[in-house]
């Protein structure tokens, strides 16, 4: 871990007050820690923003398995991106629906459109990408 610097913070009242209750239900110890994840979050955002950077995504997807085609339409697309998609895990709902959660790690670029192409298959009812990083440009 680096040097630790100590820098002071000016906020109203009322913001305060609002910040150290969150920080009471998230379970945080002090005022620093939450500081820190809350720019952590921000550096993790920005590398988002930055198509050139390498990251990490964690993508799910809720669709009807007795969609004609779909499974092998689904599988497709994945197998074109085997350098980016680096695990996937599959389950089943109920009798209709399956739930298949994939991970990614590459440039955002790659990212957002796997993701894109497979929530506008045709059967898919719902996908959702959420970001992360590498953790390699965070302290």
């Amino acid at each position: 871990m680096s040097k630790v610097t100590r820098f002071g913070v000016s906020l109203e009242t009322s913001l305060l007050e609002k910040f150290d209750q969150l920080n009471r239900r998230a379970g945080y110890k002090n005022r620093s820690e939450a500081i820190r994840d809350l720019i952590r979050e921000k550096l993790v955002s920005e590398e988002w923003r930055t198509s050139d950077q390498e990251t990490v995504g964690v993508f799910s997807l809720v669709y009807d398995h007795h969609q004609r085609d779909l499974n092998k339409t689904l599988n497709n697309i994945q197998h074109r991106y085997l350098e980016v998609i680096i695990s996937s895990t599959h389950i089943h709902i109920d009798h209709y629906n399956c739930l298949e959660v994939i991970i990614l790690k590459g440039k955002v670029d790659i990212i957002k459109k796997i993701t894109d192409e497979l929530t506008s298959t045709r059967g898919v009812k719902h996908g959702k990408l959420i970001t992360t990083s590498t953790g390699s440009n965070i302290d």
